[in-house]
């Protein structure tokens, strides 16, 4: 198996190497001859179905949070604080209704024409039609006034909108094309793109026009490689970065160094909270199980389970606890009110509930219904399967028998709403909650797919939508603890995000941002060089 995986990792190599592009991977030096591009090459992430398109979901749940080729009206620092990018200003009125931004003057796309608040006003009204990327529910439209002010009208007071302007990279209006723009993009950030190979690798090159802090990387190469392509990408020297599952966190790479990151992403599986009682969903999907719809079921595994045991093995131990779901980075954190590795209270709830082991199984039953269902993960994630079957393995010694079944999305979706699924979450956006509790989003796609019911959290959420950011948090709180007393899901901890870099690759740890779910291996892209590099000048 490693030699397909070492064949496949040096024919990417081979391609980029023939196309000009220098890897400086596994230590290698410094030193750059005349004329010479400053290259960095990386294995990370997977390949934008659709290209490198914001209005389908680039630089949104394809790349992490920063698009390369396209500006966003605000980022974030390394403290998760907004910051200007186009936008220099903005206002929100007392409402909380209209978001008013002032944009700069003097940005040009990578086609040198002008960019002004028309192209943000189509980009963000593009977006919310195609809705593929940010969730722009509340937006009602985006109007441009003049060339540099744009103008949000929302149906509802939404204080988290605000996050919503660092989700949408800007694509120009007049030759925006949603069939041929992935393929060749035109935008305002600090890249442009010079090549996509399908299913190989993209290639970047600086903009000339970008307006903002100039990155020392001439060109950057981003492969597309599978986890054990990228360790032996890393072993052969190839690549100067690269993303590894935790499996391979503690292994060590001549001339590389391992990088790790706390992050916001958290890994939990859903447990339906209602009976199956015959419903559907809008997509004729099954909702309801009559094993997890009884909340003592979702009780003693929350209790039972031995969440620490569960993380040093399938994250190696790199990642937290959480019994929450809420990051402890997050400023609407809150503690647990539970325990876990409560075996034998796990079992004093199931019994009082009328779970019993009757036939001398090992599994409780109740009215004949024996306590069992299965957990579905993606068959691509090696730690959500860790995850299945180190909590099946360990729900039997309370007497609950969980079947983990591996599979594509098309194998899962059929199942979300009826039986258990290994989740991941990590957003700044405190408009996460409204998308995993909200009883009116219930079994809608994605959103609350555990069905929970709970008209106390809906009010809760209302109420932070309404309040001033800040002073929301709180309240978002609130509704993430009422939702999480009843246990819909059995939330297992927060991931860290392990890099092997190249000691010749400095990736600036003290500018890093927050980690959010898939990652942002380039969001301080900005701030990157080479060891003892001095200027950053393509002619060394």
């Amino acid at each position: 198996m490693e030699t397909k995986y070492i064949i496949a990792a040096v024919v990417a190599v081979i391609a980029i190497v023939g196309i000009g592009v220098f890897a400086l991977g596994g230590g290698g030096s410094t030193q750059h001859a005349p004329n010479e591009l400053v290259a960095c090459v990386a294995a990370h992430g997977e390949e934008p179905e659709f290209g490198f398109d914001p209005m389908h979901g680039w630089g949104y749940h394809d790349s992490g949070t920063e698009p390369l080729i396209q500006s966003t009206l605000l980022k974030r620092d390394k403290d998760n604080n907004f910051v200007n990018d186009l936008a220099t200003d903005y206002n929100i009125s007392d409402d909380l209704k209209t978001y008013t931004v002032n944009i700069r003057n003097d940005v040009k796309f990578s086609d040198n024409s002008s960019l002004t608040a028309k192209d943000v006003a189509f980009s963000y009204n593009k977006a919310k039609e195609l809705g593929e990327g940010a969730d722009l529910s509340s937006m009602n439209e985006a109007k441009a006034e003049g060339d540099t002010k744009v103008v949000f009208e929302l149906n509802k007071s939404d204080s988290t909108f605000v996050n919503k302007l660092t989700d949408v990279g800007i694509v120009p209006e007049a030759n925006y094309n949603a069939d041929t723009y992935g393929k060749n993009p035109i935008g305002s950030g600090p890249y442009k793109l010079a090549q996509w190979d399908k299913g190989q690798q993209f290639i970047l090159e600086k903009n000339p026009n970008y307006y903002g802090k100039e990155p020392y990387f001439d060109k950057i190469t981003n492969l597309f490689l599978d986890p054990d392509a990228a360790f032996a990408a890393v072993k052969n020297g190839d690549v100067d970065i690269a993303e590894v599952q935790l499996s391979y966190a503690n292994e060590t790479v001549p001339g590389y160094h391992m990088e790790y990151f706390d992050s916001i992403d958290v890994r939990g599986i859903s447990l339906p909270t209602q009976k199956a009682e015959g419903k559907l969903s809008e997509d004729n999907v099954t909702i309801g199980n009559n094993v997890t719809g009884d909340p003592a079921i979702r009780e003693a595994l929350n209790i039972g389970i031995d969440r620490q045991k569960l993380l040093d093995g399938a994250f190696n131990g790199y990642g937290n606890v959480s019994y929450t779901g809420v990051a402890g980075q997050l400023p609407w954190a809150f503690e647990s009110s539970f325990k876990d590795n409560q075996v034998d209270q796990a079992k004093a709830v199931l019994a009082s509930a009328g779970w019993n082991d009757t036939n001398g199984d090992g599994i409780v039953e109740k009215d004949g219904q024996p306590a069992a269902f299965s957990v579905y993960y993606n068959a691509k994630a090696t730690e959500r399967q860790a995850i299945a079957v180190a909590v099946a393995e360990q729900a039997k010694e309370i007497g609950i028998n969980i079947t983990p079944v591996g599979g594509s999305w098309d194998d899962i979706d059929p199942n979300i709403y009826s039986q258990g699924v290994v989740w991941g979450f990590g957003s700044a956006d405190p408009f996460e909650i409204e998308h995993q509790y909200d009883s009116r989003v219930a079994c809608v796609g994605y959103d609350n797919s555990e069905g929970l019911n709970d008209s106390a959290v809906d009010t809760l959420i209302d109420s932070a939508m309404g309040q001033d950011l800040n002073s929301s948090y709180a309240t978002w709180s609130q509704a993430a603890q009422k939702a999480v007393s009843n246990y819909p899901y059995l939330w297992i901890g927060t991931v860290d995000y392990t890099y092997f870099v190249s000691d010749s690759l400095d990736i600036s740890n003290g500018t890093h941002l927050i980690y959010p779910h898939g990652g942002d291996i380039w969001g301080n892209i900005y701030d990157w060089t080479r060891i003892n590099a001095t200027s950053n000048s393509t002619a060394k």
